[in-house]
């Protein structure tokens, strides 16, 4: 003989307080990982979002990054040229040539933070296909003008459409502001590369070089023969290695989430626990009268653990909320999460929690359930009819 689900649906009700109790502790334990979680994946949504499929970065050989690279003008000069690099509709080769530097800029509450500013060619646009003006327009070649990624706009003060910023020696107009789905450009601000080479005192132009591929070209064939020009010591990696291979700030919270988890876990177990066991205690006289109907040690049992599972899942869906609405508000009060990038600047992650983040912080809030329930749920099981009745 079973026990209505409703039974354990109504014993958390008859302990309002002690479920409240446990119920909050597992929320909390959900919201930080949810957060922790969410950042990492959203982190990875915005590196992944910024590579194309069909381009190669070109960089000098030993770099990590294209923050880290030079490469010269005479090689941008003859790779232009290699077999398999799209034209445009002109035939012009699709070759953005790139320098980055890394100047200081202000947040709103008067942080200093390093920001990518890349230095483009207009034919920047056509080769990074999934960047747009989402308002105001490109920069004017050897103007003093800039266009800022999206997230830049939102954080730093003074970084805003129409508005003047200083870094390096100069001022730089905000003329546009860039849209990339999401992506690290939105992170970036962009100028002219010459102009951006003086203004740094570069004598080596470029940092690196983007080239789109033409369609149906071998790709790895166009890597192979940039890296095997004598002439220059560079190496060629699709785009989308190469954002991935800039995870490692990823890695590091990675770790950070499992200690967390494991600790934030282990109270919230123990706490699960205590309440539980508390339960039995004060339901001595109504597991021993379950008993005496004829319900089964194992019903009993059952009984006690789905209470519990039930509890654990009340408490993730309150933190599943409350970490969403506080993602929304630390985005909007802090125009993003500024993370440490591998180009010794600044990645400005949207933080979002989306459905697959939610994924490991509902696992654990399964797991303090069944943990938490299952050695209180064990001893109602084991009291006898009369032993219970008599300690009644």
């Amino acid at each position: 003989m079973a026990l209505p689900l409703s039974y354990s649906w109504r014993s958390m009700y008859a302990r309002g307080t002690r479920t409240l109790f446990t119920v909050a502790v597992i929320a909390l334990v959900v919201v930080a990982i949810t957060l922790f979680w969410s950042l990492i994946g959203s982190l990875k949504r915005t590196l992944v979002a910024s590579g194309s499929p069909y381009n190669l970065v070109v960089m000098r050989k030993g770099a990590t990054n294209d923050g880290s690279s030079q490469v010269p003008l005479e090689a941008y000069q003859a790779i232009r040229f290699f077999e398999g690099i799209a034209k445009d509709a002109q035939g012009n080769p699709l070759v953005s040539p790139e320098l980055v530097v890394q100047p200081f800029f202000h947040t709103a509450s008067g942080a200093r933070e390093n920001v990518l500013v890349r230095g483009v060619d207009p034919v920047a646009l056509q080769v990074h296909d999934e960047v747009h003006i989402a308002e105001g327009r490109m920069f004017q070649p050897s103007s003093g003008e800039a266009v800022v990624g999206k997230t830049i706009a939102q954080r730093y003060a003074g970084a805003q459409l129409g508005k003047t910023v200083h870094f390096g020696t100069g001022n730089w107009k905000i003329v546009g502001v860039l849209e990339s789905g999401g992506s690290t450009f939105e992170s970036e601000v962009w100028v002219d590369a010459r102009q951006l080479a003086d203004d740094a005192k570069r004598s080596v132009p470029y940092s690196a070089f983007r080239v789109r591929v033409a369609p149906g070209a071998d790709m790895d064939a166009l890597a192979r023969r940039i890296e095997g020009d004598q002439r220059w010591s560079l190496q060629a990696k699709p785009e989308l290695d190469y954002y991935e291979s800039l995870m490692s700030t990823a890695k590091v919270l990675y770790f950070i989430v499992a200690s967390l988890a494991i600790f934030a876990g282990m109270g919230a177990i123990f706490g699960a626990t205590n309440t539980m066991y508390a339960a039995v205690q004060a339901r001595i006289s109504e597991i021993g009268t379950l008993r005496a109907l004829g319900f089964s040690r194992g019903t009993i049992l059952l009984a006690f653990l789905v209470e519990s599972i039930m509890i654990a899942g009340v408490g993730f869906a309150v933190g599943a909320l409350a970490a969403a609405l506080l993602a929304v508000a630390i985005s909007a009060s802090l125009g993003g999460v500024g993370l440490p990038a591998l180009t010794f600047t600044t990645n400005v992650v949207v933080l979002r929690v989306a459905p697959q983040d939610l994924v490991m912080p509902f696992l654990l809030a399964l797991l303090i359930g069944l943990l938490g329930g299952l050695f209180p749920a064990a001893a109602a099981a084991r009291l006898r009819p009369v032993e219970a009745l008599r300690k009644a």
